[in-house]
């Protein structure tokens, strides 16, 4: 992978704006200010950062996230020399944020999705990676860019989140070279693990315990979904973050092959969030304009959760992956 183009692009931009994705985890956000801090480090530049959604409390930690903003407050006239987006799987992912990505002079796409398909003026796509910090600290390491602890700090928890804690099947070679590497910048693993896993509120923990305890369980326990509604988000003031972990909680059960939840936005809007021990659920959310992992991938769809869950449920029984039993 030729990383001069990069290098040179960012070198010669002026102004840089970095784009994380819509409802953003710990891949996108820690990717976001890693390549902020990166920039500053070693370009002597500020470059700006745009969130999409509200950011998940449990982020607040990161270096340099105090100086994102959120879209709702953007000059979306903007012209930015080099717009950069990070772990946007396909281009509708950056919903209103589009608009500066298209009057950009240069775009770059840093990802790791096999749904990518490569929009930008220079793309650096790694399906084979487990997350979009290991893309960006593996481009990081060719460049010869200095990383410092801030750096290091954010793009470990891009990887730790995205691997699950380095225990999902995405869990590669690099992702655990890389955190070593992290490790010996003076990155503290206990720390972040603590403010990514360990600081749930009580009201969070309850509203995850609820929509468990209401779980559905179809062929034989094999699948497993829970549907969520906003009077519920709304009864247990939880955020918008509020399901981080429950479908990896339904497919943690034994029986489970393939787990989703089914989170209302609007009133006919419905966002999926699939996980699977043996279904392309990337293929699944294909289907409805969305994409990801074969074992973790995500869509929205226009309709009510009832009618989300059905839809969903007819997707996974075409596969017939149980047909043998």
């Amino acid at each position: 992978m030729d990383c001069s183009q990069l290098n040179d692009i960012i070198k010669s931009s002026k102004n840089i704006l970095i784009i994380s994705h819509l409802n953003p985890d710990g891949d996108t956000l820690g990717s976001m200010c890693g390549l902020y801090s990166a920039i500053k480090d070693n370009f002597k530049k500020s470059a700006d950062m745009l969130l999409l959604s509200k950011l998940p409390v449990l982020y607040e930690f990161l270096p340099y996230i105090n100086e994102a903003k959120h879209i709702d407050d953007y000059d979306k006239s903007r012209e930015y020399d080099l717009v950069i987006d990070v772990d946007v799987a396909a281009y509708d992912r950056m919903c209103e944020a589009s608009i500066l990505f298209e009057k950009a002079k240069y775009t770059v796409n840093i990802d790791h999705h096999k749904t990518n398909n490569s929009y930008a003026n220079l793309n650096f796509v790694s399906p084979e990676a487990s997350s979009t910090g290991e893309v960006l600290f593996g481009l990081m390491k060719e460049m010869g860019w200095k990383i410092s602890l801030n750096t290091a700090t954010a793009l470990y928890t891009a990887i730790l989140t995205d691997t699950g804690s380095f225990r999902f099947d995405n869990t590669g070679t690099k992702a655990f070279q890389y955190a070593s590497e992290m490790v010996e910048i003076g990155v503290k693993p206990s720390e972040i693990y603590k403010n990514c896993y360990e600081s749930n509120s009580k009201e969070l923990v309850q509203f995850q315990a609820y929509c468990l305890s209401k779980a559905i369980f179809e062929n034989n326990n094999k699948i497993a979904f829970t549907l969520i509604y906003k009077k519920d988000i709304e009864k247990f003031n939880v955020g918008d973050d509020c399901t981080e972990g429950l479908a990896e909680k339904l497919r943690a059960i034994v029986t489970t092959d393939v787990a989703f939840i089914v989170k209302q936005i609007g009133t006919n809007i419905s966002k999926i969030s699939m996980r699977s021990k043996i279904v392309d659920v990337a293929e699944i959310c294909s289907v409805f304009g969305g994409g990801g992992h074969q074992q973790a991938a995500g869509c929205v769809i226009k309709s009510n959760p009832e009618e989300a869950a059905k839809r969903i449920l007819e997707e996974i029984r075409k596969r017939n992956v149980w047909q043998e039993n």
